[in-house]
């Protein structure tokens, strides 16, 4: 009988392309050969470049037993599995029950912290200090918001317990407000939750506003709750720029906090990862300091989006690989030192509306900092907010040795880019004649 070899690494429905570069470097430098894998919800389009992976299996996820019998032919090959993308989390934790002697989180771990009201009641129990106030919204009526109001208090925030990427992310100061945001909410959450093919019941939350500086930090978390960090983020949100958004507008590492307020940010950051019961994972951590206190926004047990690039850029980190290499398990390898500093911008445009002229985009290509950029809306497109479920017009990657020439360009791409408006009217705004007017525009 022959041997079958444990090296598939298994993917959820997503895998970053730094993860399979990484992968095949991980090969060379230890003389052994690994499989990749990708697990995929049947019921949605196949991906492209389906050949990137050695093994493509799609599975019906809506069916536990079939999630077993697809995994059969490979009892015995998996090293490792992992899911990177907050969207299918959900079907990461039906995967679970069927790899049992793999590292990994456990179902139960994965549903608190996906779900923030779960979150929250776990943060409460293991140490109530860490997190606001908050309570589960079942109903927009009179009855129900007066209870909100009674339980939280103004400002607060309110979103779903699901969604990430600040999508209908609310803040309210008085209930007109609060009426106006679920009522939004309630609405149109469930197509999000459609479009990002989540699994999850939508469900919104209401919690405490924080008022203070937004940082983030993605940690690895062995099979013991050993907890390793990477460098601390600072995020600055669409809100402190003058946005009516929660969006993370801009994200730079590493910070220039003091020591003892970093080790303050670590202690919270494990608190939290404890009070999930996270182990064999990545997790993704926001936070809140408020003067000198730290506080927590939510957990996710994954990498953070964007982080391997940013991490990558400024201190050699390799994030994808360190996800997988904690759950085979090896030990994580990040560097003492960082060589620079890294950013990531989301831009929105300051008004909703159809875009009818984008200025200065091509231009940021030129600064001494440009990385990348990932250009997601034209002329013609609409420009939505984030709290009403909208996706960024652009999102950039910056990275230099110099904080202050970092910041400095920063500041030039904030004065060069403008994303023109198309004005409201009575009626409905023509797209095809407001793309037709900037082509005839363009042409003379």
């Amino acid at each position: 009988m022959i041997e079958k070899q444990k090296n598939i690494i298994a993917f959820v429905m997503s895998i970053r392309s730094s993860a399979i570069e990484n992968i095949r470097e991980y090969e060379k430098a230890v003389g052994k050969k690994y499989r990749i894998m990708m697990l995929w919800d049947k019921r949605y389009p196949k991906p492209q470049n389906q050949d990137r992976f050695d093994i493509f299996v799609p599975i019906d996820f809506s069916r536990p037993e079939k999630i077993s019998e697809a995994l059969l032919p490979y009892h015995g090959q998996l090293l490792a599995i992992t899911c990177t993308s907050d969207d299918n989390i959900a079907r990461f934790a039906k995967i679970i029950p069927n790899v049992p002697y793999l590292r990994t989180p456990t179902t139960e771990s994965i549903t608190w912290a996906t779900d923030k009201y779960e979150m929250r009641k776990r943060f409460k129990a293991y140490r109530s200090s860490i997190t606001p106030k908050f309570t589960k919204v079942k109903e927009n009526t009179k009855k129900e918001r007066e209870r909100v109001i009674e339980k939280v208090g103004f400002p607060m925030i309110v979103k779903p317990t699901n969604l990430g990427a600040s999508l209908f992310v609310q803040i309210c100061y008085h209930e007109d407000e609060l009426q106006k945001a679920l009522s939004v909410g309630f609405r149109k959450i469930r197509k999000a939750y459609e479009h990002d093919k989540r699994m999850e019941d939508p469900q919104m939350i209401a919690e405490q506003f924080m008022e203070g500086d937004m940082y983030s930090i993605d940690s690895y978390v062995d099979s013991r709750g050993t907890v390793y960090h990477c460098p601390l983020v600072r995020v600055k949100t669409g809100k402190e720029i003058g946005h009516k958004d929660f969006f993370g507008y801009l994200q730079i590492t590493p910070t220039i906090l003091k020591p003892e307020s970093v080790e303050k940010a670590h202690n919270v950051t494990e608190a939290a990862v404890h009070a999930l019961g996270l182990r064999s994972c990545s997790a993704h951590t926001e936070l809140m300091k408020i003067d000198t206190e730290w506080k927590v926004i939510e957990v996710g047990p994954r990498i953070g989006g964007a982080r391997d690039v940013l991490y990558q850029l400024s201190c050699d980190i390799n994030h994808s690989l360190n996800d997988i290499l904690i759950r085979i398990p090896r030990k994580p390898v990040i560097p003492k030192k960082c060589k620079g500093y890294s950013a990531y911008m989301k831009w929105f445009a300051s008004k909703e509306g159809v875009i009818t002229e984008m200025k200065g985009v091509k231009r940021m290509e030129q600064l001494e900092s440009f990385h990348h950029i990932s250009v997601n809306k034209k002329v013609g497109d609409r420009s939505v907010f984030a709290s009403n479920g909208g996706r960024s017009v652009f999102n950039l990657f910056l990275y230099n040795s110099s904080r202050p020439d970092l910041l400095a360009d920063i500041r030039r791409i904030e004065q060069m880019v403008k994303i023109e408006i198309a004005p409201r009217t009575n009626g409905n705004t023509d797209k095809k004649k407001i793309v037709k007017k900037v082509m005839v525009k363009k042409s003379v």
